[in-house]
């Protein structure tokens, strides 16, 4: 049974879609100011393991992420620059899907862009607007918040007590400072198109809701996603819009991940510690990345440093060592029905991944299986169980499943400089050369097959080989 924690109900809960067997899931995407940095990179695959999980329970998952791709921070940045705004944002989608692609992450179902559905936002603007939830002022269109009667009920938050805690932005033409855009009118310069109430662009909010329900066909989501950092005013607008208009939940399971910080810290350009997707992979195999951000349970905050990239690397290095192994010694093994018994090893460390997924998607817990799996493997090579060939042949596998369902890229085919029957051939002249005495010629090889990726290790009986990390 899988429990997912609801942020809107404050505790674990079965997950029942809708629609039997089918799963309609929005998260929000980024705002393309920017280059993405690894908080934007742990969200995206948090989201991404998600779906395929789903997908490995039997769901058919529809997935929309949208890019928020007029904002007023596109426009501050634009201006700060000097560049049109349109240039910008072509630059940050483009480095966008860049940083996607080189994290070994699919694209969404959907991934609309804000610009292209404003004409969808005006009738969902005028229809509020016609219900009496939302007016128009001298600077723009605003939803009046305290029409809504269980407004605050996703962040928990009274009415009464929310001026103390949101930003409150100096509008006279508000009828009261809590309520919020729907529609902004454009200053001279400003991106613009038309309206009924004048030429300006759609407010922050407006974008999910809107974007969300149609791209996914309903009015309620199964579920919704993002970071803890939007749940208000972000995502307690969404659903102030949502619900107003359509009088139905707008999402049935609200889905929060915890926060990136570094060495503790917000990360942040002022503070010098910004660092994007591209100076990490820049540095470290993009499964690296993956496994640090399975450290730590979703829902939490997870704390990023350098050192902890190298002890994640030390890990990694185990399971890829063991991997080699299982494949190039136990790949082709056939399963004879005499030995299929043997599954029985390691097929209750697949029952515990699945347990600790089922448990609100516990990836670090199941992270542990996997490693607990590669100790059990390692100690199986070394035994003389009659069946091992055949448990280890399960075992490889059952790896092969959990990598794919954390995204983890070691078990794809890569283009190789050196085929493993040249690797073969080099290490049987070596051992002729270390034989003979031919100590030189035996050290060009093993340098020879470093340069190309591949690490010698020599024992008494053999010399056996890796592919570099």
């Amino acid at each position: 049974m899988l429990t997912i924690y609801n942020s809107l109900t404050k505790k674990k809960q079965e997950f029942t879609p809708l629609n039997k067997g089918k799963v309609r899931m929005y998260a929000c995407g980024v705002t393309v100011y920017d280059d993405c940095h690894i908080g934007h990179g742990r969200s995206l695959y948090i989201f991404e393991v998600i779906r395929r999980y789903l997908k490995y329970k039997g769901f058919a998952v529809t997935f929309v992420r949208n890019i928020t791709d007029v904002d007023d921070k596109i426009i501050k940045r634009a201006n700060e620059l000097k560049v049109n705004w349109k240039e910008l944002v072509d630059k940050y989608i483009k480095n966008y899907y860049r940083d996607l692609a080189d994290l070994g992450l699919s694209k969404a179902d959907k991934e609309p862009r804000a610009t292209e559905n404003i004409k969808d936002m005006v009738k969902y603007i005028s229809k509020l607007i016609k219900k009496d939830y939302a007016y128009v002022a001298d600077t723009g269109v605003y939803f009046s918040v305290r029409k809504l009667k269980d407004y605050g009920k996703l962040s928990g938050q009274k009415i009464e007590d929310m001026q103390n805690s949101v930003r409150i932005e100096a509008d006279e033409s508000k009828k009261d400072p809590l309520d919020f855009a729907l529609w902004k009118k454009s200053k001279e310069g400003e991106p613009s198109w038309d309206s009924p109430w004048g030429g300006g662009r759609p407010g922050w909010h407006i974008e999910c809701s809107v974007m969300s329900q149609k791209y996914l066909k309903t009015d309620t989501l199964d579920i919704h996603g993002g970071g803890r950092d939007l749940i208000f005013p972000h995502h307690e607008n969404e659903i102030a819009q949502a619900e107003a208009l359509s009088a139905k939940p707008f999402a049935n399971y609200w889905v929060h991940h915890g926060l990136l910080t570094i060495n503790s810290q917000k990360m942040a350009k002022s503070l010098g510690n910004f660092v994007t997707i591209q100076e990490v992979l820049n540095k470290y195999p993009t499964d690296i990345l993956k496994m640090f951000y399975l450290q730590a349970h979703y829902t939490s905050s997870i704390d990023f440093s350098w050192e902890k990239m190298d002890e994640v690397k030390k890990a990694y290095e185990r399971l890829v060592i063991l991997k080699d192994k299982l494949e190039k010694n136990y790949g082709t093994v056939h399963i004879d029905k005499k030995f299929q018994s043997g599954a029985g090893h390691t097929l209750p460390f697949k029952q515990q991944f699945i347990e600790a997924m089922d448990d609100d998607f516990n990836m670090p817990k199941a992270l542990a299986v996997l490693f607990d799996m590669v100790n059990r493997c390692n100690k199986t090579i070394d035994s003389d169980i009659e069946s091992k060939n055949f448990i280890l042949k399960y075992a490889l596998e059952i790896i092969k499943e959990m990598a794919d369902i954390f995204c983890l890229d070691f078990f794809k085919e890569k283009l190789e400089e050196i085929s493993q029957s040249q690797i073969k051939e080099k290490i049987k002249l070596r051992l002729e050369y270390k034989k003979n005495k031919n100590f030189e010629e035996s050290d060009r090889i093993r340098k020879e097959l470093e340069e190309k990726g591949i690490i010698l290790e020599d024992t008494k009986e053999t010399t056996t080989w890796r592919r570099k990390i």
